[in-house]
């Protein structure tokens, strides 16, 4: 079969003349957009005044297209005697015409993650890979890879940074991710870098948990997963971080930093209380052992991305054993999940730089 031009209409064989003016033609009606495309007939002595599909003439004139009653053939209204290309056959000629010609219709993208500055371990990396260290924010990422490791026998690469070095600043890093934050989550097998938790758990929950472990089919399930998920990530870890820095870090006299010291310290125990009420069940009369889900809920990636940060609370030494009276469901919330196997490992020796110096990379000091 071929496309049929005025000088084909005539011969079951070709000539070189009309070989050149089959191809020709061939080649508009492969550049014309789906429903442009002109119709298929076999050869047909009966019809030697058959012309060029008026689609292949006049590209700016589409064409309608109906349903054969009983077959799933399409017909051209223009010309109803001839058989229209169906979608599949016009990939499979589509294909051929291409291979034929060597030419690429997609292009291949090149990866332009790394470069000569990149460390090689990274550089060469295969599949997925996390460029991490072991802080609130990096042992979210860490806590999933184990658990996915655990039910699907996920496999990763990881390399460990300093980012008291500032090496998440340079040049290489930024190419990853232009926040300059760790983790990130590299996919060498799609040449993509993930960026920021929340977006981090909700690819590799995608991409590797085929059974819902870890996340929602349900929709109003899903909903609240992710509800929590961006609570946290928006109104709770950045006023943690902020007691951390001011109570820990900052190097400002304390009387020039009691306000942000006050402020951040109440807004961080202000969304404990939330989560506390969501634990308790107050407004429910069902008290939650997890953040999302129905009934009692279930262990999912919004547990995974609040956790690493809640059960250091203590950390900046702003927060007390007295403050946290308050909040009796959410230190039994952080208990329950650090039993979790999968969970200490996530947090533990394995992603520990002194204890792993095989997967350091850039400047430690």
């Amino acid at each position: 079969m071929w496309y049929k031009t005025p000088h084909l209409a005539r011969h079951s064989g070709r000539s070189h003349l009309q070989s050149q003016t089959y191809l020709y033609h061939h080649s508009i009606c492969m550049r014309l957009p789906p429903r442009q495309l002109p119709l298929q007939s076999t050869y047909r002595p009966s019809n030697p005044s058959f012309r060029l599909p008026r689609q292949c003439r006049s590209i700016s004139q589409p064409a309608r297209f109906v349903p054969f009653s009983g077959t799933g053939r399409v017909s051209n209204t223009r010309n109803t005697e001839i058989p229209t290309l169906l979608s599949s056959n016009v990939n499979r000629l589509r294909h051929t015409l291409i291979q034929s010609r060597n030419l690429i219709l997609i292009p291949k993208m090149t990866s332009n993650l790394y470069t000569n500055e990149t460390p090689e371990p990274i550089r060469n990396s295969k599949g997925l890979h996390l460029i991490t260290q072991s802080t609130p924010n990096g042992q979210k990422v860490q806590i999933l890879l184990e658990e996915l490791k655990a039910i699907y026998g996920t496999e990763w690469g990881t390399s460990i940074i300093n980012i008291g070095t500032n090496e998440q600043k340079k040049d290489w890093f930024l190419r990853l991710n232009p926040n300059g934050r760790i983790p990130v989550v590299i996919d060498n097998d799609k040449s993509f870098s993930v960026m920021e938790t929340s977006a981090e758990l909700l690819y590799l929950v995608d991409r590797e948990d085929k059974d819902h472990h870890f996340d929602f089919t349900d929709p109003l399930e899903k909903s609240q997963l992710l509800q929590w998920l961006y609570f946290w990530h928006g109104s709770g870890a950045p006023y943690q971080g902020q007691v951390n820095h001011f109570f820990k870090y900052a190097p400002a006299p304390p009387d020039q930093l009691q306000y942000a010291q006050t402020r951040f310290k109440n807004e961080t125990l202000r969304v404990f209380g939330v989560i506390e009420i969501h634990l308790s069940g107050k407004y429910t009369s069902q008290p939650r052992e997890y953040l999302a889900g129905n009934g009692a809920g279930k262990y999912s990636i919004a547990d995974i991305g609040t956790w690493p940060w809640i059960k250091g609370w203590g950390f900046s030494g702003a927060l007390t054993d007295e403050d946290m009276e308050a909040f009796p469901h959410l230190l039994k919330w952080i208990d329950r999940i650090a039993e979790r196997p999968a969970v200490k490992r996530g947090v533990g020796d394995d992603y520990n730089a002194a204890k792993r110096p095989e997967l350091y990379v850039g400047d430690k000091r």
